[in-house]
C-alpha cells in the first residue's frame, strides 16, 4: 500500500504533497537534485503530464525517476493529449514499475501552452478516465479483456473551488468521488470564503472524500500577478494584490499571506494536507514547512 493511501484512509495525519518541477533537461542529475528538495517533507510527490499545456517529459518516465531517487509518485494523467487507449497504456506502464497513485485530469486546452495549434484529443473526460481505473482495478480494461493480476491504483482527481459556478464545482466534485476517486488535490484560492463553502459542500455529500487544497510559494506581487493575469482559473483578489505591494518586504509579507491561507485550509472540513506548489526554488520552503509544524524525514 502507498504511503500517501495508508495516511489518508489509515490514519489522522495531515498528509503533505508536493509538485515536481517538469523536466526539460539536466539528466538525472536534475532528478536527483530536486528529489533530494522534496524528499524530507513530503508524502507524495505529483508527477505531471504535460502541464498548462506545454511538452515536457513524460509522466511515466517523470514517476518512474522520481522512485529511483525514493520519492512516492503521483502520476498525473490528462486527457487533452490521449486517448483512451493510451490512457490506459499509461495506468498500466505505472502499475509495471509499483506506481500505484494516480491523478486523472481533463487538462487545460492547448490555447493555454505554446503550441496552441496542437490537435485536441478529449477523447474522454477526467471522470471517464477515473471510472476506467476503477474498471481496470478490477481486473479488466475498458473493452473487457482481463487483466491479471489487477492493478492496485490509488485513485485522485482534481478540483476548483474558486472558479464560477461554484455550487457546480461541488457536484464535480461528487461525480469524480462517484467514478472512484477517493482524494482531490484542489487548485490554489486564494478567496477563503470560496474554499470554505467547496468543503462543506463536499463535506456534506461525499464525506470520504479527502480534500488537499493547494499553497503556492512565490517571491511577492509579481508572481501573484502573473497567476491571476495567466493561469487559467486562478483569480488573486486585488486587496490581496495590494497588501503585498504595500509591504515593506513583499517577499516576508506573501509568505505570511500563504502561512495563513494553508491554517485555514486545514480547518475546514474533508481537508486532510496541503498540496504545495514552490515556484521559489530556495530555502523558503524549509522555513514555510517547519512553521506548519512539519518535522523533516530522515
Amino acid at each position: 500500500m502507498s504511503v500517501l493511501r495508508e495516511k489518508l484512509e489509515n490514519s489522522n495525519d495531515v498528509v503533505f504533497t508536493a509538485e515536481f518541477p517538469s523536466v526539460d533537461g539536466g539528466g538525472m542529475a536534475s532528478v536527483e537534485r530536486n528529489a533530494a528538495r522534496l524528499a524530507p517533507w513530503f508524502d507524495a510527490v505529483n508527477a505531471t503530464d504535460n502541464p498548462a499545456a506545454h511538452a515536457h517529459t513524460s509522466n511515466t518516465t517523470t514517476a518512474i525517476a522520481m522512485k529511483m531517487y525514493g520519492l512516492e509518485p503521483i502520476m498525473q494523467i490528462v486527457c487533452r493529449d490521449k486517448n483512451r487507449l493510451a490512457i490506459q497504456s499509461d495506468m498500466m506502464g505505472a502499475s509495471l514499475h509499483g506506481i500505484t497513485n494516480l491523478s486523472l485530469l481533463t487538462g487545460d486546452d492547448v490555447t493555454a501552452g505554446d503550441e496552441p495549434e496542437a490537435r485536441r484529443v478529449f477523447d474522454i473526460d477526467s471522470a471517464q478516465a477515473i471510472n476506467i481505473a476503477r474498471i481496470m482495478g478490477e481486473g479488466k480494461y475498458l473493452s473487457g479483456r482481463a487483466i491479471n493480476p489487477a492493478p492496485d491504483f490509488y485513485l485522485g482527481a482534481v478540483e476548483n473551488a474558486a472558479a464560477p459556478p461554484f455550487d457546480y464545482r461541488i457536484q464535480r466534485a461528487l461525480k469524480k468521488y462517484r467514478a472512484g476517486a477517493r482524494f482531490l488535490q484542489l487548485q490554489i484560492c486564494y478567496h477563503p470564503d470560496r474554499l470554505e463553502a467547496f468543503c462543506k459542500g463536499v463535506a456534506e455529500i461525499a464525506p470520504d472524500l479527502k480534500l488537499i487544497p493547494t499553497l503556492v510559494l512565490v517571491k511577492g506581487a509579481k508572481g501573484l500577478g502573473f497567476m491571476n493575469d495567466k493561469v487559467p482559473g486562478i483569480d488573486v483578489p486585488a486587496s490581496t494584490l495590494a497588501r503585498v505591494q504595500r509591504a515593506s518586504d513583499p517577499s516576508v509579507e506573501v509568505n505570511k499571506l500563504t502561512l495563513e491561507l494553508a491554517r485555514h485550509a486545514l480547518t475546514l472540513p474533508g481537508v486532510r494536507g496541503l498540496h504545495i506548489t514552490d515556484f521559489r526554488h530556495d530555502d523558503t520552503l524549509d522555513s514555510f514547512m517547519n512553521d506548519l509544524g512539519r518535522t523533516p524525514k530522515r
